[in-house]
């Protein structure tokens, strides 16, 4: 089938031209903002030839066609009528969608998944030290002062991550943030844990009347200050002249928020997050582990909504409160039943392409990211997913029995292992398992029945029919080994936060968190594509790898600000030769990862794909071994 045709099938699939709003593309995705979600045939999509996957994310459908093709295909659609825009473009359009509501929720994610790792992290020393604590072992005084310091510093200076993130979020000085939220926290003040626990500690009243203490473990508080401070920054400096902007909208920032933030917003909002936690706490506490039980079968319906960042402010109020989260459970209950659907799809199906699709979803799910196994394979199929929701519901209401409450929020099912050392461990495989086990047992003997052919046969067929019908063998590749492109830290791709690449659709291949601002050719080739935008190059090597370097997650969005291309299309290149420079810092302002990917595109030609680099690894070190 010609790329023509191709496109003509990508337009029917999405519902007609005039379901699409604007098409654009990165370095190998079609990105498709559409009127109606409902008329996009995802069968239809996921099934046409060239087609890598496809899913619907951040208000945009996205077509995975590869380097190289995607352009291909692009421009095809394009000539056939369907408007454009920038992925920049896009990306602010798809922040619009959906309904207050949604939005909101979406305003909650960018501010709380930017503190989850400090959150993870702080829940591990927890794990490790109740782990000690179930073996009996007693640490001596000051190394108990130091894991007191690895557990309770987080938390205590939660609010203040809190005020730093929602100012980041809301376009003021993230400086300027984090010490307000500090002064939220300060020495100075009634410690608020002190006094809630009725001691010799008293509030301090303030002008006779306004009992004022610290706002340690509070959220909700923090966050509306970090709103209304962010606003009030940004609306100052529009008054100030520059000349006095350095002096005068730090002072005034500073000062009128931390009146508004002690004397009432603090005090005011602390009672609204009383109320939502106790709550939060009577949901959780439902007998007969009800909570788990409904909590445990929407969870996936609502990631698929795109509103579940609401778990962010709810898990981050429990575990300020209680340092405990019962939610973290539930929902690993709920994504191990939907990665094991998958696992039960991938075992089942004689395709080739959707096998190779559903194991590396699966992985993908079972490290917590379930997005690829959801949009991948299971809603494509249907039953999978809904089957799985079963399982995630008995998962999660075995859950709430078990009483099992993580020490901390962000990662679930093998990672989420090391939250439960306090002497949850057996339990929380126990519940794992059962998750797992229905969840597959459901979708092999009920969910799914495998398609009658294969692509990889059609593949096959069209391959040894050139070759009879022409005499050419086709081209084929040789072994080599692909060099380290950029100096840095070796990076799994399955732990790359990008779906596309974590769930190897692209291919297998590695990826570099950079310590240096240079991209080198990681081979001799020939250059296949080098984008205008400098964020991402494709080399067909002269042994025939299909290379693609993917510079930092979603910089298309950058339009090229940052980036220095030093090569164009069809160069040929030696290795170790200048590709490109960038500038770590525009990626960081922009809010973005600078994580660097190397995919072996064409990785079906080979039998063995395996990274030779792990750690700190020095650009020219062998990095990629292909045989």
């Amino acid at each position: 089938m010609d790329n023509t045709q191709i496109a003509k099938e990508v337009i029917e699939a999405l519902g007609g031209r005039d379901n699409v709003r604007s098409v654009a593309h990165c370095a190998t995705r079609l990105r498709v903002m559409v009127v109606d979600e409902a008329k996009i045939d995802k069968d239809k999509a996921e099934n046409i030839e060239k087609v890598q996957g496809a899913f619907f994310n951040s208000g945009q459908y996205q077509l995975i066609f590869g380097t190289g093709t995607v352009n291909k295909i692009y421009d095809e659609v394009v000539a056939l009528g369907l408007p454009t825009s920038t992925t920049s473009e896009q990306k602010a359009e798809a922040a619009k969608q959906g309904n207050w509501f949604q939005r909101a929720i979406r305003t909650f994610g960018d501010v709380f998944v930017p503190i989850i790792p400090a959150i993870v992290a702080t829940g591990l020393f927890m794990g490790l030290r109740g782990l000690l604590g179930a073996f009996n072992i007693t640490l001596p005084e000051d190394l108990n002062v130091y894991s007191q310091i690895l557990t309770d510093t987080a938390f205590i200076a939660l609010p203040a991550l809190v005020v730093w993130s929602t100012f980041r979020v809301f376009g003021g000085n993230p400086v300027i943030g984090i010490v307000l939220g500090m002064m939220l926290i300060s020495g100075s003040l009634p410690n608020a844990w002190a006094v809630a626990s009725g001691g010799d500690v008293k509030p301090t009243i303030f002008f006779g009347f306004i009992p004022v203490v610290g706002l340690q473990g509070s959220v909700l508080p923090a966050f509306i200050i970090g709103i209304l401070g962010a606003k009030l920054e940004k609306a100052i400096r529009k008054v100030v002249p520059d000349v006095f902007d350095l002096l005068v909208t730090p002072f005034l920032t500073l000062f009128i928020m931390s009146i508004l933030g002690l004397f009432v917003i603090g005090p005011v909002f602390h009672v609204v997050e009383n109320y939502i936690l106790v709550g939060t706490n009577a949901i959780l506490s439902l007998p007969f582990g009800l909570a788990g039980l409904i909590i445990g079968g929407l969870h996936q319906v609502i990631v698929v909504s795109g509103v579940h960042h609401i778990f962010n402010l709810l898990e981050s109020q429990l575990i300020a409160s209680t340092k405990a989260d019962p939610f973290n459970a539930i929902m690993t209950a709920a994504m191990t039943a939907q990665g094991a659907a998958t696992v039960a799809v991938g075992v089942k199906t004689k395709n080739a392409k959707l096998k190779a699709l559903a194991f590396p979803a699966a992985l993908s799910a079972f490290l917590g990211i379930t997005e690829p196994a959801i949009f991948g394979v299971n809603l494509r199929f249907r039953k999978p997913f809904f089957l799985s929701l079963g399982a995630g519901a008995i998962g999660g209401m075995l859950a709430s029995l078990l009483g099992l409450a993580g020490t901390g929020f962000g990662i679930t099912i093998i990672p989420g292992t090391l939250l439960y050392l306090n002497g949850q461990l057996p339990q929380y495989l126990l519940m794992v398992a059962v998750s797992f086990a229905l969840g597959f047992a459901f979708t092999y003997f009920f969910g799914y029945e495998d398609e009658d052919t294969t692509v990889a046969d059609n593949q096959e067929t069209t391959k040894l029919a050139e070759e009879a019908t022409t005499g050419n063998l086709v081209e084929g590749t040789t072994a080599e080994v692909i060099v380290n492109p950029l100096a840095g830290q070796v990076v799994d791709l399955k732990d790359v936060n990008d779906p596309v690449f974590s769930s190897e659709a692209m291919g297998k291949g590695i990826a570099i968190k950079p310590s240096d601002n240079t991209v080198y050719a990681p081979a001799d080739g020939t250059i296949s594509i080098a984008f205008e935008t400098g964020h991402a190059y494709g080399i067909k090597t002269d042994k025939g790898a299909e290379i693609l370097i993917h510079i930092g997650i979603d910089t298309v969005s950058m339009d090229g600000n940052g980036f220095t291309p030093k090569v164009k299309a069809d160069q040929k290149v030696k290795a170790g030769d200048v590709l490109a420079t960038f500038e770590p810092a525009k990626i960081k302002e922009a809010g973005l990862d600078d994580t660097t990917m190397i995919i072996v595109t064409n990785t079906a030609e080979y039998a063995e794909v395996t990274p030779l680099a792990t750690g700190t690894v020095a650009k020219g070190a062998d990095l990629l071994d292909l045989k």
